[in-house]
C-alpha cells in the first residue's frame, strides 16, 4: 500500500515558520500533507476517540519527551478540541532526568567529567544505564547493575529527590498555562 497523504504533529510551540517548515519537509517526502497539529491535540484527539459527542471538559495535556517539556490546556466541547492555553520550558526533557542519574552514577563510580571526556564509551555506557534505571524505578523500587565490575545502584525515593527540582519546574509551567486559560485547579 502507497501512502501518499499525511496528518503531521509539532510541538505545540512551534511557531508558523517551524510549521512552514515541518509542511515543506512533508512534501519533499512526496506527501501530501492534510494538515498540521499540535501534538496535544493528537493526544486530546486519542484520548476522545470513543468520548460522547456532546460532552464538554477540560483536558490537560502533560507532554514531557526527550528534550524537551509542554503542557497545553485544552477545551473538548461536542467533538471540537480548541487550545486554551499552552506553556513549557525547551530545555527540559526526559534526558535532563537521565543526566541526573549520570551524575548519581558518577559519584558511585568516583569518575570526573574530564574522565569521560576522554572515555566516550564509558560515558554512553553510564547514559544507558541510567536511562535503563529511569525506566525499571517506573515500576520498582530499586536499581542497580554493573559498570566496569563496580555496582552502581540508585532507588524510587533517591531519583525523586534528586529530579524535585525539574518536577516542579514543571508544575510552575502547568501553574502558568492553568492561569493562562482562566480556570482554577478543581
Amino acid at each position: 500500500m502507497d501512502i501518499s497523504k499525511c496528518v503531521i504533529t509539532v510541538p505545540a510551540y512551534f511557531n508558523d515558520a517551524q510549521r512552514q517548515a515541518t509542511r515543506d519537509a512533508g512534501k519533499l517526502a512526496g506527501l501530501e500533507v492534510l494538515r498540521i497539529i499540535n501534538e496535544p491535540t493528537a493526544a486530546s484527539l486519542a484520548y476522545g476517540i470513543g468520548k460522547q459527542q456532546n460532552d464538554s471538559q477540560n483536558i490537560a495535556v502533560y507532554d514531557l519527551g526527550g528534550g524537551t517539556f509542554d503542557v497545553s490546556i485544552l477545551k473538548m466541547t461536542d467533538g471540537i478540541f480548541d487550545v486554551m492555553s499552552t506553556n513549557g520550558d525547551t530545555y527540559l526533557g526526559g534526558d535532563d532526568f537521565d543526566g541526573i542519574i549520570v551524575q548519581h552514577f558518577m559519584e558511585q563510580l568516583q569518575v570526573s567529567f574530564e574522565i569521560l571526556s576522554e572515555n566516550k564509551e564509558l560515558l554512553q555506557t553510564i547514559r544507558l544505564t541510567a536511562e535503563t534505571a529511569k525506566k525499571h524505578l517506573s515500576s520498582n523500587e530499586f536499581f542497580a547493575s554493573e559498570i566496569r565490575g563496580e555496582t552502581v545502584s540508585i532507588s524510587r525515593g533517591t531519583f525523586e529527590n534528586l529530579i524535585e527540582p525539574l518536577v516542579d519546574k514543571t508544575i510552575r509551567c502547568c501553574e502558568q498555562a492553568l492561569k493562562d486559560s482562566g480556570l482554577q485547579k478543581k
